[in-house]
């Protein structure tokens, strides 16, 4: 911790970003901002608002429409110095830079054997459910979660968005924050008004319970925990686990939920095939394949693109979706 936590203030995930983003700018002159609308405009859904008149045209940088462009001349920044912080306006548009991220990016650091890193932060809002247009709510984090040197983080809450910000940005390795557009205003609670940071790397029990492990992140967390209290009623425990860090995951932490319950439920809104859930399993096969009492459900988004407004509620995963999976692995 920078300093002992005194002060807190009421904040949603979107101002505890912007609040993070102020502190680092504050604390830090080579740390940049760079993306498309984020100075004048504040970005698309102003998390960067009344930063570029507070720090500066030459800090909060408008760039052109290139996502290709911002990152790589924020990569040419980082190894010359500087600390940028890029704005991709949302996740689905991310793709045009995957080659820049992929290839330099995350390969830096080992290419030069440990010469030069590649201290940037790529934030990027993703996933469903505020009636954006195509391309706009896609959830393809396990494109980046299988991209060793590049670390990938996403907060469910004001309190932690803050802390991991401020912590990838002090990270002298490339991380990629994703930011879940359906929590940037959904609720509020107290944030520090210092400076702290949050350990990438570490989930967090939400819940602490004895019948099923729910994993989940971003959005979905508020998903696990109200079918939790439903699957209570039932008496069902339900101990939910916030991954908060996707990659590297927090193997001990899952590992050790599952021993305890011996029951699992991941929930993520990206299509089942090819999503983290897979990866998941996968862990929990090789730590704790042993303890378990019935097999690991899912609970995803479907195999297609998200689709357009009138079935987007049909395709993100549901409280009732995720306790129909509990009651299915408790009933085995």
């Amino acid at each position: 911790m920078a300093t002992p936590i005194n002060r807190q203030t009421e904040m949603t995930l979107v101002q505890a970003v912007t609040d993070a983003l102020r502190t680092k700018l504050t604390d830090d002159e080579t740390t940049l901002v760079l993306g498309e609308d984020v100075g004048k405009n504040g970005g698309v859904f102003r998390a960067t608002d009344g930063l570029q008149e507070e720090f500066g045209e030459d800090r909060i940088i408008d760039t052109p429409l290139s996502e290709a462009g911002i990152v790589g001349t924020s990569i040419g920044l980082a190894v010359n110095g500087f600390k940028p912080i890029v704005e991709i306006q949302f996740l689905g548009f991310i793709y045009p830079a995957y080659e820049q991220i992929m290839t330099h990016v995350s390969r830096i650091r080992m290419r030069t054997m440990g010469r030069y890193g590649v201290p940037m932060v790529i934030r990027a809002p993703y996933g469903a459910g505020i009636r954006a247009p195509e391309i706009h709510s896609d959830s393809t984090e396990a494109l980046f979660t299988s991209m060793p040197g590049l670390k990938v983080v996403c907060p469910a809450t004001p309190y932690d968005a803050k802390g991991l910000l401020i912590a990838a940005i002090e990270d002298p390795d490339p991380v990629l924050f994703l930011e879940s557009m359906r929590s940037y205003r959904a609720f509020k609670e107290p944030v520090p008004s210092e400076s702290y940071t949050i350990k990438i790397g570490k989930a967090k029990y939400v819940t602490e319970g004895q019948d099923v492990t729910l994993i989940a992140w971003g959005a979905m967390v508020q998903v696990a925990q109200k079918a939790a209290t439903e699957a209570a009623t039932r008496g069902i425990s339900c101990e939910v686990i916030d991954l908060r860090t996707l990659y590297p995951l927090d193997r001990s932490t899952i590992a050790a939920s599952v021993q305890k319950t011996g029951r699992a439920v991941i929930i993520h809104e990206a299509q089942a095939t090819g999503g983290l859930g897979n990866d998941l399993i996968a862990l929990i096969n090789d730590t704790s394949f042993l303890y378990l009492r019935a097999p690991i459900a899912r609970v995803t988004g479907f195999d297609v693109p998200v689709p357009l407004f009138a079935l987007e509620d049909h395709y993100i995963p549901t409280p009732t979706r995720v306790l129909e999976a509990i009651q299915r692995t408790v009933d085995f």
